[in-house]
């Protein structure tokens, strides 16, 4: 699976047969609201204005009828932005719905029909005391909401242990790819994602994007540029992917943790991977039997495969550490160090693989200059080793 284009999993917008009909309600509501209620306003608004300001306590009457119509349509103009403001809400409550995981949907309606019946006997205490008609139902509010959202934070703290979230966490992988800040810094994401080898869903938290910012903030104009090359990475990878921000960030809430351990715990909750080219991240993660992408590991898996004694044409461009040395590069950066390449520099020489070496900053070819091949000319500067005469 390949990652995903924008698109809207989610669809009620105004355009859609069910928003025109919320949008139709809301006109048609409050239109009326206005057309029968706003003459009467204006009426008293009029001898109002009349008795504070002219001290007319009876100001002559006038019909205020004929300005139903201007009102209703008023009214229909403001339904119409409040209607799409609702539209607008339900379509994001919709996507975060979406996005919740099954385990966390099931935790909602079990905890909201929890809460609900755990309701009923503190409410029928308040049926029998004497109350106010409106406080009584301030308390019947009150009272139902406050054990619903109890009973949802108590199934979510015993998440581990409930049946419907087992195989969540690390024995499930999910395929969200959870991005970190240097990756994002680094701005090779965007390509690999961009060819399609990075599949899954793309997720940025929050504190990552709020990390980004400070950075971009910093005095130091070195941290400067690459916060807001990191910025720009992600925002070009936001307009082409559907690149979630935060919707999991409830995974990991303590603020004061380093961004590296919030991002193992939301990682832990999500069975998501983690990519980063942070060396102490990429450890602690796999400690933690999390799988980790590095996209440097992945640059030195694409590096020419250069096995010994095979031979190769490289250009040797200077000298090498030890004496008569030729040091050249092939085409993805690695470095040959030839032996006895000292008189081919400037020039491509046909060499032989005597050694590779891997080091953590990559590979390493050593080699040797074939012996039929010799120097089309005599380079000017030679190193001495003996004295001058």
């Amino acid at each position: 699976m390949k990652v995903s284009r924008k698109s809207t999993p989610f669809v009620w917008g105004a355009r859609s047969a069910s928003g025109l009909v919320i949008l139709l309600i809301f006109c048609c509501l409050f239109g009326a609201i206005t057309a029968t209620g706003g003459p009467a306003v204006l009426s008293s608004t009029f001898k109002w204005i009349a008795a504070t300001f002219f001290n007319n306590q009876n100001p002559p009457s006038f019909d205020v009828r004929p300005s139903a119509v201007p009102l209703a349509m008023l009214g229909i103009f403001i339904g119409a932005i409040v209607g799409n403001r609702f539209i607008q809400g339900m379509e994001r409550l919709g996507l975060q719905w979406e996005n919740l995981e099954t385990g966390d949907k099931v935790t909602l309606f079990v905890g909201t029909f929890a809460g609900m019946i755990a309701a009923v006997p503190i409410l029928q205490v308040f049926q029998n005391l004497a109350f106010d008609p409106v406080a009584r139902i301030i308390v019947i509010i009150g009272v139902t909401v406050g054990l619903v959202a109890l009973s949802i934070y108590a199934l979510q703290s015993m998440a581990d242990i409930l049946p419907w979230n087992r195989g969540r966490g690390r024995n499930r992988r999910s395929g969200i790819k959870i991005l970190d800040t240097n990756v994002i810094i680094d701005g090779r994401i965007y390509d690999v994602a961009k060819s399609g080898f990075l599949d899954g869903q793309l997720y940025v938290p929050r504190f990552v994007l709020e990390e980004l910012q400070f950075i971009a903030d910093s005095s130091d104009g070195l941290r400067r540029a690459r916060g807001r090359k990191g910025l720009e990475t992600l925002k070009s990878m936001q307009a082409e992917f559907n690149v979630e921000v935060g919707t999991h960030d409830r995974f990991a809430p303590d603020a004061s943790e380093e961004v590296d351990s919030r991002i193992v715990r939301v990682a832990n909750a999500l069975g998501a991977d983690i990519v980063t080219n942070d060396y102490n991240l990429n450890q602690v993660a796999t400690l933690q039997h999390l799988r980790v992408l590095s996209l440097n590991d992945l640059a030195l898996a694409l590096r020419t495969n250069v096995l010994p004694q095979e031979t190769i044409r490289t250009k040797i461009i200077r000298e090498g550490n030890q004496l008569g040395q030729g040091v050249g590069y092939l085409s993805d950066g690695t470095m040959i160090v030839v032996e006895n390449g000292e008189p081919f520099i400037g020039q491509e020489a046909q060499v032989v693989v005597t050694q590779v070496i891997q080091t953590e900053r990559g590979k390493m070819i050593f080699a040797e200059v074939e012996s039929d091949e010799a120097p089309s000319v005599t380079p000017v500067h030679r190193r001495s080793s003996g004295r001058r005469p």
